[in-house]
């Protein structure tokens, strides 16, 4: 693999999703050059660093956190525009080959996407009991749940993920 290119992005609120206020979204851009097999890599580089529950599919088309769990996304094939931050936040072109990392809370959405985009997610170990909360969520009620959740024990694919991450608490 390649040294990775990763910018830390913190957001500011939006309405109800409240997003991640000490740790950082961070963007891995094109995690794997090559553009065959990407699925599988990510699910095997998740896997053998301690990321669990991985799924293939999309990403849901209305602003979604999650409180229970961190979460990674490798996109797996096409390209996408994501708003990360809940609505009228930020939006993010992503390609085959990059990666995000959503610290809890981290409101993301689907915007448009070509017709072959894909992502690959999962979560740290002991966190794939991940929820589903929305804007219609109070965040008052989700901030105990997201101040205790554990911080990842590795990167997931083996990057810089814990300098930003305890960086940001620390």
């Amino acid at each position: 693999m390649k040294e990775l290119t990763v910018k830390p992005v913190f957001l500011e609120p939006h309405g109800n999703i409240s997003n991640n206020q000490t740790l950082p979204l961070l963007v891995y851009a094109q995690v794997f050059q090559e553009q065959e097999s990407l699925a599988g890599k990510f699910k095997e580089a998740f896997a053998s660093n301690n990321w669990q529950g991985a799924w293939v599919n999309g990403v849901f088309d209305y602003h979604h956190y999650h409180s229970k769990a961190h979460e990674v996304l490798g996109v797996a094939a096409g390209t996408a525009i994501l708003i990360l931050g809940g609505p009228g936040a930020e939006e993010l072109e992503v390609q085959a080959g990059d990666m995000l990392v959503l610290p809890a809370s981290t409101g993301h959405c689907l915007k448009s996407a070509s017709p072959d985009f894909k992502v690959v997610g999962a979560y740290p170990a002991g966190q794939e009991n991940y929820d589903i909360c929305t804007e219609k969520d109070n965040p008052e009620e989700k901030r105990r749940t997201i101040a205790a959740l554990a911080l990842p024990t590795s990167d997931p694919v083996g990057g810089p993920l814990l300098q930003h991450w305890q960086k940001s608490v620390g």
